[in-house]
């Protein structure tokens, strides 16, 4: 009997050892989930999305061409006997350059000359015989032929003497040198070209919405890195009626060249279309964007938590980006501390 009462005890201390050591690993297990389910809120700071004025200004970049430039070409084949310029050299429209051998149309022209003579004595001679019937008027009809054709012989004389000289198609300054005097040249032969630097001019490219923003002889404020410290300004003076296969519209900016601040051919400009258009926008800070503006995100505040939501930006100006889609006015997003979040972070807003 006394070996079963002991046997009873023994066992009941077990099963209370068991139950103990159950509730034991509830409880723990309890602790454990407690723990897990607890949030860290990360610290940050946010910024609202406001409505503002922006100034959108079309900004292209593009290389100085002179204003006018022109080839001075050979309008006749021959040897060229005088030149008269040199690298350098100013020019005004219409002054003589070069000279051609023109020896050969002289003698053209002489004999034209005296072959158109005679051929008028002739037909005024003819004219009385037939008003006396001493001639038929087919013999007339000839010789007026017989004249014109002289004439016109003696008209393309001269105009070989007078293309023989050479002369400066626009004023500017020869800025290439292609021939000498004593060489022979063919008809079309590049002589020399002549650029027009007192104005000069830069073409851009516009797109479609673009171009509906300017207008002709708008401002244009023109910058080179070479004048880190100038700007210049132009005006458009052309604007494309008509785009291009890649839908492009072609937009020319004129501007003046003189002074201090000489631009030559060749130099990279930027373009800015000052004022082009005004609107209202919905406007963030630029480091509540996250990642690059083709694929803009940020973290929209949403109580203790955030959300992680794409955007769509459109001009950049001020330190502040332009939201398209995406966002709307008073949302509260993140401008510092991104780096721990991602999307339902739990965070606590600081100052």
């Amino acid at each position: 009997m006394k070996k079963i009462i002991i046997t009873g005890i023994i066992l009941l201390v077990i099963v209370l050892i068991i139950w103990k050591l159950a509730s034991n690993k509830k409880e723990i297990n309890a602790r454990q989930q407690s723990a897990d389910t607890t949030e860290i809120a990360i610290p940050v700071r946010a910024a609202r999305a406001e409505t503002d004025t922006i100034t959108i200004n079309i900004e292209k970049t593009g290389n100085i061409s002179a204003f006018k430039e022109a080839k001075v070409l050979s309008t006749q084949s021959g040897i060229i006997t005088k030149l008269y310029f040199e690298l350098g050299t100013k020019v005004v429209q219409g002054k003589l350059l070069a000279v051609s051998d023109n020896s050969a149309a002289l003698i053209d022209l002489q004999k034209a000359h005296l072959n158109v003579t005679k051929l008028s004595n002739d037909l005024e001679t003819y004219k009385e015989l037939l008003e006396g019937k001493a001639t038929t008027a087919q013999k007339v009809k000839d010789l007026q032929q017989q004249y014109n054709d002289a004439v016109s012989q003696e008209k393309q004389a001269l105009k070989q003497i007078q293309d023989a000289n050479i002369v400066a198609p626009v004023s500017g300054m020869i800025s290439t040198k292609d021939v000498e005097a004593g060489v022979f040249v063919n008809a079309g032969a590049q002589l020399a070209t002549i650029v027009n630097t007192e104005k000069v001019k830069v073409q851009v490219n516009l797109s479609e919405n673009e171009i509906y923003r300017i207008k002709q002889g708008q401002t244009v404020k023109i910058s080179a890195s070479v004048y880190p410290d100038h700007d210049f300004k132009g005006q458009v003076t052309f604007i494309s009626p008509g785009a291009d296969d890649a839908r492009n519209y072609l937009v020319e900016v004129t501007l003046s060249n003189s002074g201090e601040f000489i631009l030559r051919p060749g130099t990279f400009v930027k373009t800015d279309f000052l004022g082009t258009v005004s609107r209202e926008a919905i406007l963030i800070p630029r480091e509540a964007v996250s990642g690059n503006l083709e694929a803009a995100a940020v973290y929209l505040v949403k109580g203790t938590h955030v959300e992680l939501r794409k955007i769509k930006t459109g001009q950049e100006t001020n330190g502040k980006i332009e939201v398209i889609n995406g966002l709307q006015a008073g949302d509260l997003v993140v401008v510092s501390g991104q780096i721990n979040l991602k999307d339902g972070s739990a965070v606590s807003l600081s100052k």
